[in-house]
């Protein structure tokens, strides 16, 4: 047994209990309950070297990453869904248990695993250190977040604890670095295999719980004390009142600094794909070549490209909400009124994730375990305003809403008129979960039980992995679907071809296309432009904005003028609110509807979402036009 000379909430301990040292492995498993910090050790592990894909079959997420060890050699790690159990009960658990078990073809089964457990927390922790030890693999036992435990007064036997275990135990913090060392020890084959020990029966939960509780005892565990701080800001964050006052404020200053903050950064992007552009038209030969590189893909993609700073704000902000901790409190007011409408507060952080982006948020769904509860959040959520829609968003505010004044200097008409699109989606998505829920949905209220993690201050790596991830996704929708719809529209733009020239705009195939379905657009003060960007968005809903300045470049009555003014020339204001109003309620997005096709299990649903978004979505388009005029 060795141990470190001070145990008493050390950031660096490290102890073992076994004989021998096990050969170095090739596949190790991250596991842990959520709020754990399992994935902040295993980005501090991997870095950049990891990537997103879905397990086959299920919607489950699968990060994997290479770690590389001082030898040279390289140890792939897969970071598991947070579970506090390995009873399969929900599409997580199931996951991890097949993953662990090696009953996955498509992943190799674990020769180790990482076992991340809060040590702030241990109490409760504990209980999944037995289904993990009974695995019968070389476990390490990390007991994360030392720093908070040591700062806040907690204290554990570490050489007891890995006693009691019979595996090798290590103290570290994940977001500082401390102890990292000893887990890269144990990838490299330097720690001992654990001992055999007598565990719980796993089924029997309560003798589970009093295995874990007399772990604790014996390894003279004492729990932190929450700081004083902590207490301050529950008190105000979970107040009846203050708390959604609070939260109604951070909404309104995310939503600004997105709209203001990211201006002049959109500015220069926009300047410099227009410089750029123009310098590629110079040095190639006036030609098809020169249309298509130029007029099609750059033009096209670039006026997407240039609305990447708002959607990484808007991920920042999500990223500092969720890492600080203080999601999980929204999420607990917000259960209050989701309550109200059938539905409980774990479908808010599904919700929340789907201003980002509806594809993981429907995903996110599978940790509710009521399939009623489940199938209506993944209804409403695509109402959410997803970073796509926030491109057409601030396209059509910066072209028609002026800029004054509203609140004081706190609110300008365009944040206003931002943040009220937000206020829309949120505020339908609550009336279709009330009929849904009071209807074909209803079910009985379930119990909302979250566990609250410690306030911390969210580290540079993870908000920098996190926008990085979002870069790459946004970089790959734009050099795939985007790129793709750029290419296929400028081909339907350029024929038929007539003495060898193409066709004026509106005699194009893209043109017949867009003057077809003219009349039924036609009553919402839509044009057969804007039907041709209609019917692209709905491959991906920002490509409506490159389709747009493609179409009014390719135009020659209108190529001259930036696309705000062409939108200006073109549409009524009346027409402008009607389009922003269909992009708020339609749902154009094939990846969308395939996800809710793969999460439900069928058609039925997907089908009845796309209709009723649809109708609503032009119902609501036709009013405001006919209103505002």
């Amino acid at each position: 047994m060795s141990t470190c000379s001070d145990c008493n909430g050390c950031a660096t301990g490290v102890a073992v209990a076994g004989v021998s040292g096990p050969a170095p492995v090739k596949t190790v498993a991250v596991v842990g309950p959520p709020n754990s910090g399992k994935t902040t050790l295993f980005n501090r592990l991997t870095g950049l070297r990891q990537k997103v894909a879905n397990f086959p079959g299920v919607t489950v997420e699968q990060h994997t990453g290479i770690a590389e060890l001082d030898d040279g050699r390289v140890i792939s790690i897969v970071d598991l869904p947070g579970i506090y159990s390995l009873i399969p009960r929900s599409e997580d658990e199931q996951v991890a248990y097949d993953v662990l078990h090696g009953k996955r073809a498509d992943t190799a089964k674990p020769e180790a695993v990482l076992l991340v457990l809060d040590s702030t927390n241990l109490g409760r922790h504990l209980m999944l250190a037995a289904p993990i030890l009974a695995l019968g693999v070389p476990v390490l036992i990390i007991l994360n977040m030392a720093d908070d435990l040591r700062n806040r007064g907690g204290h554990l036997d570490l050489g007891q604890l890995a006693s009691e275990l019979g595996a090798p135990v290590a103290l570290v913090s994940a977001r500082s670095g401390d102890g990292i060392e000893q887990v890269f020890q144990f990838l490299a084959g330097a720690m001992p295999k654990p001992q055999p020990i007598q565990l719980p029966i796993l089924q029997d939960v309560p003798k589970c719980r009093a295995w874990a509780g007399a772990v604790g005892r014996s390894a003279a565990y004492r729990a932190p004390i929450a700081p004083k701080w902590t207490r301050r800001l529950d008190s105000v964050f979970l107040h009846p009142v203050a708390g959604p006052l609070v939260f109604l404020m951070v909404v309104i200053g995310v939503i600004r600094t997105i709209f203001m903050a990211a201006a002049p950064i959109t500015d220069a992007m926009q300047y410099a794909f227009t410089v750029s552009g123009n310098w590629i038209a110079s040095v190639l030969p006036t030609g098809l070549l020169q249309s298509l590189l130029v007029g099609g893909i750059w033009k096209g993609v670039g006026s997407v490209m240039v609305f990447l700073p708002q959607v990484l704000l808007l991920y920042l902000f999500i990223g500092i909400l969720e890492d600080s901790g203080y999601l999980a409190r929204a999420a607990l007011i917000a259960d209050r009124t989701m309550a109200k409408i059938g539905l409980q507060g774990k479908s808010f952080i599904p919700l929340l994730s789907a201003y980002g982006c509806a594809v993981p948020a429907i995903m996110g769904t599978r940790t509710i375990e009521s399939k009623r509860d489940r199938i209506a959040t993944i209804l409403i959520a695509p109402f959410m305003t997803c970073s796509a829609r926030l491109q057409v968003y601030a396209l059509l505010i910066a072209a028609f809403i002026p800029n004054r004044n509203v609140v004081g200097s706190v609110i300008n008409a365009p944040v206003a008129a931002l943040l009220g699109l937000y206020v829309l989606g949120f505020v339908v998505a609550v009336a279709t979960a009330k009929i849904l829920k009071s209807s074909v949905l209803k079910s009985e209220q379930a119990p909302f039980l979250l566990e609250m993690p410690a306030y911390r201050w969210p580290t540079l790596q993870s908000l920098g992995l996190r926008l990085l991830d979002r870069t790459r996704v946004f970089l790959r929708k734009a050099g795939t679907v985007i790129l793709l719809v750029m290419v296929l529209l400028w081909v339907i733009e350029h024929v038929p071809f007539s003495d060898g020239k193409p066709p004026a705009i509106q005699n194009s195939v893209a043109g017949v296309i867009g003057r077809s379905v003219e009349p039924v657009i036609k009553p919402l003060g839509f044009n057969w432009k804007i039907g041709i960007g209609l019917l692209t968005s709905l491959a991906a809903r920002e490509t409506i904005v490159g389709t747009l300045g493609q179409i009014y470049g390719f135009d020659e009555d209108t190529q001259k003028l930036e696309l705000q003014a062409a939108l200006r020339r073109d549409l009524t204001f009346g027409g402008a609110v009607a389009l922003l109003i269909f992009f708020a309620f339609a749902m154009q997005c094939i990846s969308t509807i395939a996800v809710v096709r793969r999460e439900t299990g069928g058609w039925k649903w997907p089908i009845l979402q796309f209709t009723y978004m649809g109708v609503l979505a032009y119902v609501g388009a036709f009013v405001a036009f006919h209103v505002i005029g």
